[in-house]
């Protein structure tokens, strides 16, 4: 007899056979269908995560992404890199070096400050003056006098610094000679003389052989220079870390830098007329 487990009797007296129940799907039969990958047998889950996702597929979009990124990447490391090659100076400097930098920016500051406080005064006497054209007249004689020492044509004389430079080995280049002129303007430097030859905005210095051409007119060592200005601000320019003094002593120059109540700059310039060029107001 089949156990009645299997076989039940109905009203008719009929057999009716009781069908299994389903088993629950595996995973894997639920993964699989129509739109699903086969998987190949043999590979555990975490194989299969790795077949998924590598090779890569990379998107265009992707792709333009990838290389802006790596194009900021790469500006900022350049920017990087080249602040450290210009702080690399500073950072090996000793204490008293910075501090004397820092007070030569302070004092850098300072005149910029009193310039600007002249041109106001200056303004505030053209309007609050009862003669406005005699007080005119005033500022521009004034003013032709400081512009005829800054193109050399007048001669000037004040408290300043005497630079000379000794050049046995030869080895002073016309290149290190403008580094020098051009330290002396930015601390503040009114009117140069190097050697007798006038320094103007429009001077050019070049090589010429074992001497040094400043325009045109050949200079040998010592190389003198006679400055016009604060000497508190330009013997300080001078002896700044990796500045004019330590790279002509690199040379194996020999400089003496001495201060002055009274310097004397009496080599002129002659005054040129320009050719095309006039004054505005005619």
């Amino acid at each position: 007899m089949t156990p009645m487990s299997e076989q039940e009797e109905t009203p008719g007296g009929r057999l009716r056979k009781e069908l299994p129940e389903e088993l629950p799907a595996t995973p894997a039969e639920e993964t699989e269908g129509p739109g699903a990958p086969a998987a190949e047998p043999g590979l555990t889950g975490r194989q299969r995560l790795v077949q998924g996702l590598w090779p890569p597929r990379v998107t265009r979009a992707q792709l333009i992404v990838a290389v802006l990124l790596f194009g900021l990447g790469f500006g900022l490391a350049v920017q990087v890199a080249s602040n450290s090659d210009s702080d690399s100076a500073l950072r090996g400097a000793r204490q008293e070096d910075l501090v004397r930098i820092l007070d030569e920016l302070d004092d850098r500051t300072q005149r910029l400050e009193d310039e600007k406080q002249g041109l106001e005064k200056q303004r505030d006497e053209l309007e609050n003056s009862s003669d406005q054209a005699e007080e005119a007249r005033k500022q521009t004689v004034e003013k032709e006098r400081q512009l005829g020492i800054l193109a050399g044509t007048v001669a000037a004389q004040g408290p300043g610094i005497t630079m000379t430079i000794e050049d046995n080995k030869g080895t002073v280049e016309a290149d290190m000679l403008l580094d020098a002129i051009q330290e002396l303007r930015a601390a503040g430097a009114e009117a140069i003389q190097v050697n007798g030859v006038r320094v103007v905005a429009g001077t050019y210095l070049s090589d010429a052989g074992k001497s040094v051409s400043v325009d045109g007119n050949k200079i040998t060592a010592p190389f003198r220079f006679k400055v016009i200005g604060n000497p508190q601000d330009l013997e300080p320019a001078l002896n700044i870390p990796g500045g004019v003094v330590q790279t002509l002593e690199k040379e194996q120059a020999t400089i003496t830098v001495e201060r002055s109540g009274k310097i004397v700059v009496d080599a002129l310039r002659a005054a040129k007329r320009p050719d095309y060029a006039r004054s505005s107001s005619q």
